[in-house]
């Protein structure tokens, strides 16, 4: 029994060939355009090939070309099976037969089992140099076209994404600019500087301030992602106590953590981790690294967070958070630092947010000298344990990068 690799695009044909050779007692690997074809060849390694010449992306001639190249297939018969293709060309770029459509069922089965067993058809000398040198013209010509096409689309692409910056930009201060009063007179309500409220009334504004300060949170990360996008970010230089700007951040996501019932376990870590940054922004980006656990981590779970010194010298401090959430799938992590990647992004996803967190957090920390990495499940203890989920590790420098 032989298995062999079948490259064409025609359903039809593709069941009519299969159904011969299962008959005759060979296995039957399938592929419909030319590259799905290549990538079947690499990975199951044919006794024998067969290609249309006229299959998508690359056609039978380029397939024909690239297969012949590749080590491992050394030795191992192509044939080329097509209505259309010159046999010349294909014995020209490589392949040691051609069959042609429509194929004749009875004889079928008995032909691929000749190039088994050592048959090959060999081109004329001249007339396949002169094939072969018309063909590597026609594949030149193919490239350039597509080298052409793909600077036109990378254009277009690198016009959609300054567009995509500009939107950013102008909705987010469009947001911004009714938000400012919104939130003062709720203020001068909730004081009753406006006059005296009932209990209900208190409630209700209460309500309305919290789900106004969620609001204005989305508000102020799309600024801030927009204006790193842009390159208009301002980072200030100052002294500043790494610790103490985890705590701070930890003071201000601690009651949804415990909204949520979810226990923190904290690695004790001394005091004396003098920087120099942006100390208003690296807090920003630790709260919504610790929001982003919070979100992940059921409703009784854990949240484990360490802040140490790293580095060869000691001169970069290190914030861990690990938590017991349901983890990430490995191939999402190298996109979950980008901006607006969620994992679910569904309508109707579980979990909340716009997924510029963690994008802001790696912007902000490599211009403080390090950055954010993730590892799902942890790749490290966190304060003694070592969680399901996933671990969030973020980095600055001890001085302004």
């Amino acid at each position: 029994m032989a298995r062999v690799l079948h490259i064409e695009d025609d359903p039809k044909n593709r069941r009519l060939v299969e159904k011969l050779l299962v008959a005759a007692g060979h296995e039957v690997d399938d592929a419909a355009s030319g590259l799905e074809g290549i990538r079947l060849a690499v990975l199951r390694r044919p006794d024998l090939v067969l290609v249309d010449i006229n299959v998508p992306d690359l056609d039978g001639y380029e397939v024909t070309l690239r297969l012949r190249g590749m080590a491992s297939l050394r030795g191992v018969p192509i044939v080329a099976i097509t209505a259309e293709g010159d046999r010349e060309t294909s014995l020209a770029v490589g392949a040691d037969g051609f069959i042609s459509k429509p194929i004749e069922a009875g004889k079928f089965a008995r032909t691929i089992e000749r190039f088994l067993e050592g048959h090959r058809e060999r081109p004329d000398e001249d007339t396949g140099e002169i094939r072969l040198r018309e063909q590597s013209q026609k594949i030149v010509g193919r490239l350039e076209e597509k080298y052409v096409a793909l600077l036109e689309a990378n254009a277009r692409l690198e016009e959609m994404a300054r567009l995509r910056r500009e939107f950013l930009q102008n909705v987010s201060h469009e947001l911004a600019t009714p938000m400012t009063p919104v939130v003062g007179y709720l203020r001068l309500l909730l004081n009753e500087e406006l006059g005296p409220l009932t209990p209900l009334q208190q409630k209700c504004l209460r309500s309305i301030e919290s789900s106004t300060q969620r609001l204005r949170g989305v508000v102020d990360t799309l600024l801030d992602v927009s204006s790193l996008e842009t390159g208009r970010m301002h980072f200030y230089a100052r002294r500043y106590d790494f610790l103490e700007v985890v705590q701070n951040a930890l003071r201000a996501t601690r009651d949804d953590l415990a909204e949520r019932d979810i226990t923190v376990i904290e690695e004790p870590a001394k005091a004396g981790m003098p920087a120099l940054g942006d100390p208003e922004k690296l807090e920003r980006a630790i709260v919504h690294v610790l929001d982003n656990a919070a979100k992940f981590t059921p409703a009784g779970g854990e949240v484990a967070i360490a802040v140490r010194r790293c580095g060869p010298t000691g001169a970069e401090y290190e914030l861990l958070v690990a938590d017991s959430g349901p983890g990430i799938d490995p191939e999402q992590i190298s996109r979950i630092l980008e901006p607006f990647y969620q994992v679910d992004g569904s309508a109707t996803r579980q979990y909340g947010g716009v997924g510029l967190g963690l994008a802001f957090a790696s912007r902000v920390t490599e211009a403080l000298g390090g950055g954010v990495s993730i590892s799902s499940p942890p790749d490290d203890e966190v304060a003694g344990v070592r969680l399901s989920g996933t671990m969030v590790r973020l980095r600055v420098g001890a001085r302004a990068g």
